[in-house]
């Protein structure tokens, strides 16, 4: 199986996971997901300050800046198993 293969079923498995992870796990997850699918953020910050999920969303990914997209998807695909307890 290639990378994006394994990145694909790591985003499959992340939904049927035994337990929620915390807030600062799934921020983690999002970022990841987002650097390896699209690569550096793009756009503009969220512009509502009372919209503190899409900020904090926003802010995960933009620390991810200059992560190539493939250690991204390494990265949440060893997260992924790990939240597997593999």
């Amino acid at each position: 199986m290639d990378l994006r293969q394994e990145f694909e079923a790591a985003a499959a498995a992340s939904k049927t996971l035994p337990s929620k992870p915390d807030n600062e796990t799934l921020l983690q997850l999002y970022s990841l997901y987002k650097q390896g699918n699209e690569g550096d953020v793009n756009g503009e910050a969220p512009s509502n300050p009372f919209d503190f999920v899409a900020k904090a969303k926003y802010n995960a990914w933009e620390e991810l800046k200059g992560k190539s997209k493939e250690a991204a998807m390494q990265e949440y695909i060893q997260l992924v198993n790990k939240l597997q307890g593999k």
